[in-house]
């Protein structure tokens, strides 16, 4: 029988509640029959239903990289819990008769054959002389109208960054404590207006903008109307720089996407295919996950799904976002934590600095158990002084687009109090508090990390945290997220 963990399984739900459904509906014994091909191409189950009839699924595995499930339910979702259930047989090594390949399967799959074997033959009918010239009049003409129109899409930007503008002049003019009524509603409405000018990355800094205003007027605290004020700040800043880069980009003659990171922050949308053009990738990464959270974002009313990796080879930290807006959960997959080494053939880097976000296939993914040496790894390339990380954290954070935060691995000497004050020190004596981030809904964990009754766990370990400035303490403090020892993690956010 084929080896199916309960990771692959989840790597194929659309959602965590099609997950523990299939584990219900295999726990209680959900099948009354189950079935396999000699070769082990194709598994099926008959699977009771909630009518008379019994719902039959089925998973064909005649390419391994691709598997077709089917199922005669009414649902939706795809695999469905009945398919994904089947998988959860497979991985207890229930026991499947062996059945011939229905015919339907058979023709569906030669189907399949006869598709692939026209493609085949279209590329090689590239190779003939007049069916390249056509194809390179074809490319040409498709790429002289996608330059057109990019060109239109930047102009159309500056116009939107003009209003952006005029509003950024009229509010300092003004000052953040007028923001209120009718104001309100014309920020409102402009930041709908922004996305017909393809300008999501400054619509979603309006849209927090006037989320800090009205939490402020709700309750009168003074820390929103300082983030009002930061918000301000970067989206003047990405105004005044993006119209200075998209001007340059007319001017050049070159409407492409580069690897500027004002591309995605004016709210361009990079595709994988486009990152490992401009070699923004790695070939045969292995990461692991060390921490994992979901934060809801008033402003913009989703949820981020963000994950935080490990290149066991590098030891750099990259972040993983996946984003659900709240009127459209039950349509999205919800990201899940993962807690094994994933195997990536072509890990794909977008443009930025320290924390850059990551993507990759999700069909070419697979799973090992942590290894020894791999925790070694990472202990290895953990950051080990203060002073130079908090150089590393200044360099990074004064950057008005930037994140406020960097995400680290510090190999720390110990962990103890200061009075009430949890402070980390590293080997030479320096330290640093421990502080929770007031932002957005972010999650706090020194409370959790207090509960933590392993004193080993204090002393000579590794620490994934997130530095930042605490505007209260006027310092860089840290947040911690995980503990590395040299086996396991211990996650403080889950």
């Amino acid at each position: 029988m084929k080896e199916i963990s309960e990771q692959f399984i989840s790597n194929l739900a659309p959602n965590s509640t099609a997950v523990n459904n299939a584990k219900k509906i295999s726990a209680k014994g959900g099948f009354v029959k189950l079935s396999r091909s000699a070769d082990d191409t194709f598994y099926m189950g008959q699977c009771k239903g909630s009518g008379k009839s019994d719902y039959i699924t089925s998973a064909d595995f005649v390419d391994e990289t691709n598997p077709v499930f089917r199922c005669s339910c009414p649902s939706r979702q795809f695999p469905c819990k009945h398919s994904l259930a089947l998988l959860f047989e497979m991985a207890a090594k229930k026991d499947f008769e062996v059945c011939e390949i229905p015919q339907d399967i058979l023709d569906k799959r030669k189907k399949k054959e006869t598709r692939e074997a026209k493609k085949q033959e279209k590329e090689e009918a590239i190779k003939d002389g007049t069916a390249a010239e056509k194809d390179a009049a074809s490319a040409k003409a498709a790429a002289k109208k996608s330059k057109a129109a990019k060109t239109k899409k930047i102009k159309k930007q500056l116009e939107g960054l003009k209003l952006t503008e005029d509003m950024i002049r009229s509010l300092l003019q003004a000052g953040l404590g007028t923001i209120g009524g009718n104001s309100v509603k014309a920020y409102t409405e402009l930041a709908k207006q922004l996305g017909d000018y393809y300008l999501s990355g400054p619509q979603n800094y309006i849209q927090q903008l006037i989320a800090e205003i009205e939490a402020f007027k709700k309750d009168g605290d003074e820390s929103h109307y300082r983030e009002a004020g930061n918000i301000l700040v970067k989206l003047r800043a990405l105004v005044k720089k993006s119209e200075a880069y998209l001007n340059a980009k007319l001017e050049s003659d070159d409407p492409n996407g580069d690897d500027n990171i004002l591309y995605e922050e004016l709210g361009g949308i990079w595709k994988l295919d486009e990152l490992n053009t401009l070699g923004l990738k790695k070939e045969s990464a292995a990461l692991i996950q060390l921490s994992f959270e979901v934060i809801y974002n008033e402003a913009r009313k989703e949820y981020v799904d963000t994950g935080w990796w490990a290149d066991i080879e590098s030891g750099e930290v990259f972040a993983t976002y996946n984003y659900r807006p709240a009127n459209r959960l039950k349509y999205m997959k919800e990201e899940d934590t993962i807690f094994e080494t994933a195997c990536i053939p072509v890990l794909s880097y977008y443009p930025g600095e320290l924390n850059r976000r990551i993507r990759w296939e999700e069909k070419s993914l697979s799973f090992h158990q942590i290894e020894e040496k791999e925790f070694a790894g990472l202990w290895e390339h953990a950051e080990k002084s203060l002073p130079d990380t908090l150089k590393k954290v200044k360099n990074q954070i004064k950057n008005t687009l930037s994140d406020p935060y960097v995400v680290l691995l510090f190999a720390y000497q110990k962990i103890g109090r200061i009075g009430e004050t949890l402070v980390m020190e590293d080997a030479a004596g320096n330290r640093i508090t421990f502080a929770d981030m007031k932002l957005w809904n972010h999650e706090g964990t020194i409370d959790r990390f207090c509960l933590l009754s392993e004193k080993e766990l204090f002393q000579n370990q590794v620490l994934l945290g997130a530095f930042f400035y605490d505007e209260e303490k006027r310092r860089i403090c840290v947040q911690p997220y995980s503990i590395v020892t040299q086996d396991r993690i211990i996650r403080l956010l889950y």
